[in-house]
């Protein structure tokens, strides 16, 4: 800061005194203070050009900063006239907009906006040059190239240049990798959502197939062999078990199916499906396995790798058969169709998963299935996995096959990539996480004896579904056992709490209003506590644990099931001696 002018004279004085001492003695003495106050003026100005020229080095020093700070900044800056055009702007501007700073001064800002977005832009120039007020708003735009498109957030305040003329300031912000995210968790949620309905419908279709089932079984039963109503309810059976079959796939999609993993060998479990998958996509398509060296173990149901393999080679068949080049193959005669499985390992890092959405760092074994077929584009792979989509399952039996094999992967801590050419190729990548605990496979505990299909034990039944209890009850009965039947679960523990004798096992519906059929289990196993448990569900999501898998101990049978399947399970629980049944 400049001194004060008093505080310059004084200086200047001392100054001039200490200099001119001795050779202004002889001096008149009107000369001498003209002298003097010359010098002391000539001091001061030196004085204050020193001082000028450390403000001015000052103000230089804060200029370039203030410039790098503009010109670095991690957002563009834009000046932007009355006309549209750009009359200044920073090195991240232009950066964003693909060209050099000089070359993007001149140019009109219209050029980088999005066509499709420009009544967007203009809709708040309009406010900003009518009202004054600072706009904010969001859009798409271009580089240079035309091609390379970004998502953009504005924000603008009005101004004048150095001749008055309007202008206006902008800030622009990339914010692609923000939108993306907003866009996967939106997909996320929606998936979820879908989700969660495809259980409950699940829930109470499975119902009503235990009833369709159970009353066929029995009825076929009381029919002869010749009876052509017996080939009628063998219709309705099977229609029952078709249903099944889709209820259970919409579970596995809501990744609420109960999946009992061991450690395996996906190697060993891939060729073992071979053959099958060969018939599955057929003579004039190619089937080409690529086991990886030495792989890694997975813990996984054996059957979800079944289940996955074949809706992927499914889904790639109808690729190949739709594809452009399949119907002039006989033409060209080089063309083929080709699905490749393929196994190998991979290791993830932090910084390969930060730039990788959906994906865990770790250990992972990897199975890829690709195809030469039909291909889709990048607006497809979007939506990929959603259920019923028109746009990819050209040729599905349900509409659920790719949406169950996600359902899958994320029910075992996997990951799945998808890349597509159109007319090219596509290509499913699966990363399951490796399993580093116990490699020996476990050995399930079985009777080394069938259970008998039939009892003479008691069985308190708790169903709130009529149908359903009756059915239960009718079945039971009619497998010798005798029957307690309660049509809620209050109903059950009053009945419990009643009855003066002994029964052996507890057959209770999971979800029920009020108390569910957990509750209820450990309520009656505090009066009777040897008795033996087994749970069924349409919606087995209550049973599992945050992994889907049932917990060790609790016996369950899943709805619909048969009059066998559940004469079966019932003698398992009541006769194997390595579990409780109970938890």
């Amino acid at each position: 800061m400049i001194d004060s002018k008093a505080e310059l004279r004084k200086r200047a004085e001392e100054k001039v005194a200490h200099l001119s001492k001795n050779s202004e003695a002889l001096l008149p003495e009107e000369i001498r203070q003209t002298l003097h106050e010359l010098r002391t003026h000539a001091i001061e100005l030196e004085m204050q050009n020193d001082e000028l020229r450390l403000k001015h080095a000052d103000l230089e020093k804060e200029l370039k900063r203030y410039c790098d700070l503009y010109d670095m900044a991690p957002v563009g800056y834009c000046t932007i006239s009355e006309k549209e055009f750009i009359v200044e702007a920073n090195f991240t501007a232009a950066a964003l907009f693909g060209m050099e700073k000089k070359a993007l001064v001149g140019r009109k800002i219209t050029l980088f906006i999005h066509r499709e977005d420009k009544d967007i832009y203009y809709l708040h120039r309009k406010k900003l040059f009518e009202t004054g007020e600072p706009q904010v708003c969001e859009f798409r735009m271009v580089k240079q190239d035309g091609t390379s498109l970004f998502h953009a957030h504005i924000e603008a305040t009005a101004g004048q240049d150095k001749d008055a003329s309007k202008v206006c300031y902008v800030v622009i912000s990339d914010i692609t990798k923000e939108k993306r995210l907003q866009e996967q968790l939106h997909q996320a949620e929606k998936m979820e959502s879908v989700a969660r309905l495809a259980g409950g419908v699940a829930h109470g279709f499975n119902n009503m197939l235990s009833v369709i089932l159970g009353y066929t079984d029995m009825a076929m039963e009381k029919v002869d062999l010749s009876n052509p109503l017996f080939n009628d309810l063998t219709e309705i059976r099977k229609a029952a078990v078709c249903s099944a079959d889709l209820t259970s796939q919409l579970l596995t999609f809501a990744r609420r199916q109960p999946i009992a993993p061991i450690p395996i060998d996906l190697n060993q479990t891939i060729e073992s499906m071979l053959t099958m998958l060969h018939n599955l996509i057929g003579k004039d398509i190619k089937l080409i396995w690529k086991p990886g060296l030495s792989i890694w173990p997975v813990k996984m149901d054996t059957l979800q790798i079944d289940q996955m393999l074949a809706q992927l080679c499914v889904n790639a068949r109808n690729s190949i058969t739709n594809s452009v080049w399949w119907s002039k193959r006989e033409v060209n005669g080089d063309c083929a169709g080709k699905i490749t499985i393929e196994t190998m390992t991979k290791t993830f890092d932090e910084s390969w998963c930060s730039e990788h959405s959906g994906s865990v760092a770790g250990d992972y074994v990897v199975i890829t299935v690709d195809d030469n077929g039909r291909g889709f584009d990048t607006k497809t792979r979007v939506n990929i996995f959603e259920p019923f989509s028109t746009s990819i399952n050209v040729g599905s039996f349900t509409g659920l096959e790719l949406a169950t094999v996600h359902g899958i992967v994320k029910q075992n801590k996997g990951f799945i990539k998808v890349y597509s050419e159109p007319e090219k190729k596509t290509a499913f990548t699966i990363y399951l996480p490796r399993y580093v605990e116990n490699t020996q496979q476990v050995e399930k505990i079985e009777s080394s004896t069938k259970p008998a299909t039939r009892g003479n034990e008691t069985v308190l039944l708790v169903e709130d579904e009529p149908m359903i209890m009756r059915m239960g009850e009718v079945i039971l009965q009619s497998l010798g056992y005798k029957v307690l039947a309660a049509g809620s679960p209050e109903d059950a523990i009053r009945l419990a709490e009643k009855h003066s004798g002994e029964f052996d096992l507890l057959m209770t519906d999971v979800v029920m209003p009020g108390i569910n059929g957990m509750e209820v289990a450990k309520k009656i196993l505090s009066i009777y506590p040897h008795v033996r448990c087994l749970f069924m569900s349409g919606y087995p999501a209550d049973m599992l644990n945050h992994n889907g898998i049932l917990d060790e101990g609790i016996y369950f049978i899943k709805k619909p099931f048969s009059r066998r399947e559940l004469a079966d399970r019932i003698r398992q629980v009541l006769v194997t001696e390595s579990g409780t049944g109970r938890f």
